[in-house]
């Protein structure tokens, strides 16, 4: 996978998980995507998407006589629980051999390590943060920083208006993007350049009228658009109970980012639970209508870019 760029869905659902025979194509995990880039594994967000990425990653481990740790550069966009649920079952943060380069976005005072060891405070969880063995490198990041990966050295957060950049041409750059369309305290957006491909992450924001034209700028060209489109239109205006303000988007507020940014290639993703398998066929099809370059995210939906 060195020379290869590869987005990997591994749970594709927004607010909880919804097993079932209803789910089955689609999936009920929530959200979770793996990047390969550079020989760089990058994941973000860890809904329950990534309890099934962890295993796949100690089994590659364990068939490889465990001479090579999992190295994993993890964004978190926020830390509402269907982002976060999964990693306490991560199996490769209780392997002490694992790295685990950890960032987010600092929200209501609070740093990304402050948030998850509050998610796994006992009486909720019976094994609390620091006690999990993997090594743990947690930062916060922030709209103004980039973050470079490089072989064989660690991650280098850079400010991208007085850091001077020097990295290889073959490292990887994260950039990110502060939304506030999403209560409380925003989320970031990520944004992942390598070989002249580059990706964009944009879950549980909401639109605004014309357009995010943030989001439409940092998305401009990009080969590929994750986007959120949790809602459908009648949901999102009238209800029963109306979702606008709710921070998540409709279909067809992706599809304009995507035409605006002139992306190649939209991925409609943080489902509702309440929608079927059946229900997301019909607003992928819709969707391909206004812009054919779109599919639907469904577990183990794999693009190489």
């Amino acid at each position: 996978m060195d020379k290869k760029f590869i987005v990997r869905f591994r749970g594709v659902r927004g607010s909880y998980p919804v097993p079932g025979e209803t789910t089955l194509r689609v999936g009920g995990n929530t959200a979770c995507v793996e990047i390969w880039a550079g020989g760089h594994l990058i994941i973000i967000d860890a809904g329950t998407g990534i309890i099934g990425l962890g295993k796949d990653l100690m089994e590659k481990y364990r068939a490889g006589g465990e001479k090579e740790p999992i190295v994993a550069t993890m964004l978190f966009s926020h830390t509402h629980h269907d982002h976060t649920q999964g990693f306490p079952f991560f199996a490769p943060a209780y392997e002490g051999t694992s790295v685990l380069y950890m960032f987010g976005p600092r929200t209501f005072y609070e740093d990304i390590e402050e948030a998850l060891s509050r998610a796994m405070l006992a009486p909720t969880f019976p094994v609390a943060l620091e006690e999990l063995k993997s090594l743990k490198v947690m930062s916060n990041i922030e709209e103004a920083e980039i973050v470079l990966l490089d072989q064989g050295m660690d991650p280098q957060i850079l400010n991208v208006y007085r850091d001077e950049k020097e990295s290889s041409p073959d490292a990887v750059e994260i950039g990110v993007m502060r939304s506030y369309a999403h209560p409380k305290g925003g989320v970031s957006i990520y944004k992942i350049s390598w070989a002249g491909k580059s990706m964009v992450y944009a879950s549980d924001t909401e639109s605004y009228v014309g357009g995010d034209t943030r989001l439409i700028e940092f998305a401009r060209g990009t080969d590929l658009l994750i986007h959120d489109a949790q809602y459908t239109e009648k949901e999102y205006i009238t209800g029963p109970v109306p979702k606008q303000g709710w921070g998540h988007s409709t279909p067809e507020m992706a599809i304009a980012v995507a035409q605006a940014a002139k992306v190649k290639k939209l991925v409609l993703f943080h489902h509702d639970p309440a929608h079927d398998d059946d229900t997301l066929a019909e607003i992928e099809r819709k969707a391909q209508k206004a812009f054919p370059n779109t599919i639907l995210a469904y577990e183990g939906l794999t693009i190489e870019l």
